[in-house]
């Protein structure tokens, strides 16, 4: 009997229920995996709450990593493999079922936990730092979030190409950790007006890009941050959504560039999503790019997970661990 964390109706985090989940045996295409390792972002807390609809009621978590136990026909798997996902909704879970042309074989030399922590945070990286943005050595960009899930795994993958990051984070304890990743500087969130300290460190320039997945809190002084024709790429609203924004504003202050990115739009088929997640593992396996895990929770505690995340009282990744 596998269990796994139900949301029966939207809200806070005490909507997330630990209940039974019959799985029955996977079909063809597909295959029954247990669950390792689950990792928790906030797109689960978007759906939780409503703010991405989802048909109720709905097991939650989108990313994870285990083994497979049984092998529906038509697969390349067999029972014994470990694999890992991104976008497989039902992953909070002791046991999923999942396509098997979502997974990934995980690698010698990385572990469970540190596949289900870079699925979806470090194929994100990736496609930001490589994709949207061509790493150059005179560069310089600021990433919002800094000591976060995506945020060091950004910082290290702009750093090690020879970009120059400046990190925001919300405390000193955070702002070593994002200098520990590669960052030339760090801004506290609180220190003032960050745009202004980013003017600062730039001569007044400004960056070339602001990685902004915190959203409504931060957007605006993100746009007054670049430079001109410099790009804000919001990938994320962990402070609520951005305010609709007039296009014109983009022209007054600098003739500016905004994308907003998924994940999805950047793994549009198997070559591409085998692409990002093997770069990722070779980095983590040949020891460039470093994996913090910041807190475990049981599986059956994932209202703390959450509540923990959105609190931004973690650094690195969240996991669940059935």
């Amino acid at each position: 009997m596998s269990r796994a964390v139900f949301v029966y109706e939207c809200g806070g985090a005490e909507v997330l229920k630990f209940d039974t989940n019959e799985l029955g045996h996977p079909k063809s295409g597909s295959v029954l995996i247990d669950v390792a390792a689950s990792g928790v972002n906030f797109i689960d807390i978007y759906m939780r709450t409503g703010l991405y609809p989802r048909e109720l009621p709905f097991v939650v978590g989108l990313e994870g990593a285990g083994t497979v136990r049984e092998c529906g026909d038509g697969t390349n798997l067999s029972a014994g493999d470990r694999v890992a996902w991104a976008g497989v909704p039902g992953s909070y879970a002791e046991s999923i079922i999942a396509p098997a042309d979502k997974l990934i074989r995980i690698p010698d030399g990385v572990s469970d936990e540190d596949a289900a922590a870079v699925m979806l945070q470090g194929m994100t990286a990736h496609y930001l730092a490589h994709t949207i943005y061509e790493p150059k050595q005179d560069g310089t960009v600021l990433v919002h979030a800094a000591a976060g899930g995506v945020g060091l795994l950004l910082v290290q993958m702009l750093s090690s190409a020879g970009v120059r990051v400046i990190g925001t984070c919300s405390t000193k304890e955070k702002a070593i950790l994002v200098r520990e990743a590669g960052a030339k500087d760090v801004v506290l969130y609180g220190d003032g007006n960050f745009s202004d300290e980013v003017r600062s460190l730039t001569n007044g320039v400004g960056v070339d890009v602001v990685y902004d997945s915190v959203g409504q809190a931060t957007f605006e002084n993100s746009l007054r941050s670049l430079r001109r024709r410099g790009l804000a790429v919001a990938f994320g609203q962990s402070s609520g959504p951005i305010a609709p924004l007039d296009l014109l504003r983009l022209s007054e202050i600098g003739s500016l560039f905004v994308t907003r990115p998924t994940l999805g739009d950047y793994t549009q088929d198997r070559a591409e999503l085998e692409y990002r997640a093997g770069a990722v593992f070779q980095a983590i396996s040949s020891h460039k790019l470093k994996v913090r895990i910041g807190a475990r929770f049981p599986l059956q505690d994932a209202a703390s997970a959450h509540n923990a995340l959105a609190g931004r009282g973690t650094t690195g990744k969240v996991l669940l661990k059935p």
